[in-house]
């Protein structure tokens, strides 16, 4: 029996509206997240794929909303949700982790203040209990001497220490859906890969769904079981991280992987290849594949 999917994007038009006049940067996009399954979005800069992130809890601000199709989480539409509802959304049964730690913990107030805040909001625990779980949250994503990070503050914590605090916060209200948007930018490499591990290892005990947003094919492949390959706001491609690997159909997906770096082989034996041109602006798109001029 086929899972029903926790995040569900059915033909979602979004558009930004400028004095220029309605940006279209995302004209028709549908993919589908199951519970406990990573899908990594990847493409470079522009390409729509935190603009995706935010309006699945609509984050657009004002200039920007979903036009058309819709956007399902857990079969809500979340276009059709209400204020109370849209609180209950965030933070409880959708999360999200961004690329820089600092920006989403408070300078002042303690880890332990922050971590207990959300089930205390979300589910009315107690602080006692609140504090239970926070411990024990603090345990899971590999955190020694509980009790002394509770009484810290985050900027006595290192990058990666940060981001595994960010990380428990997300998932100490167990979402279904954790929504991570380049969480390792700016950790150098050996932070970054027990991060990546930590995630891959935490939404498969958990069994969250995760969309994981990201530039850097590498750390896609450590973390999701598919990847969705974008390029000027449409999915060009998809399929399991082999699939794609092995046997890239869209040029753009093996222009990317051209221009990965071979392990082990000298840089004049094995040169990187550039995507030569560049992306035509959101207000002059080609008819058809937007990919066609380069």
């Amino acid at each position: 029996m086929t899972e029903s999917p926790v995040l569900a994007l059915e033909h979602a038009r979004i558009s930004y509206w400028t004095r220029a006049g309605e940006v279209n940067v995302v004209p028709d996009l549908s993919f589908e997240i199951t519970p406990g399954e990573a899908l990594g979005l990847v493409g470079e800069s522009g390409c729509g794929k935190s603009t995706v992130a935010l309006a699945v809890v609509r984050y657009l601000g004002r200039s920007g909303r979903l036009v058309s199709g819709r956007i399902l989480v857990e079969g809500r539409d979340v276009a059709s949700l209400g204020a109370a509802e849209l609180r209950a959304l965030r933070g409880r049964r959708v999360a999200m982790v961004y690329q820089d730690p600092m920006a989403s913990l408070n300078p002042v107030m303690t880890v332990g203040q922050q971590l207990m805040e959300v089930p205390m909001l979300h589910e009315g625990l107690s602080a006692a209990a609140a504090r239970e779980r926070a411990l024990a949250m603090l345990d899971e994503v590999k955190l020694l001497d509980g009790e002394r990070m509770l009484a810290r503050y985050p900027h006595q914590l290192s990058g990666g220490q940060q981001q595994r605090i960010v990380i428990a916060m997300a998932l100490i209200a167990e979402p279904a859906l954790l929504i991570m948007d380049e969480p390792t930018t700016g950790l150098d490499v050996t932070v970054e890969a027990s991060v990546l591990d930590l995630v891959r290892e935490l939404r498969r005990r958990h069994q969250t769904a995760v969309l994981f947003i990201s530039h850097n094919l590498g750390t896609v492949v450590r973390v999701c079981d598919r990847i969705g390959v974008m390029y000027a706001g449409e999915l060009v491609e998809e399929g399991t991280i082999r699939q794609v690997f092995t046997n890239p159909r869209h040029p753009y997906t093996r222009g990317l992987l051209d221009c990965l770096p071979a392990l082990g082989r000298d840089k004049h034996q094995a040169p990187l290849v550039p995507i030569p041109g560049q992306v035509a602006p959101a207000l002059a798109r080609p008819v058809g594949c937007a990919f066609a001029p380069r």
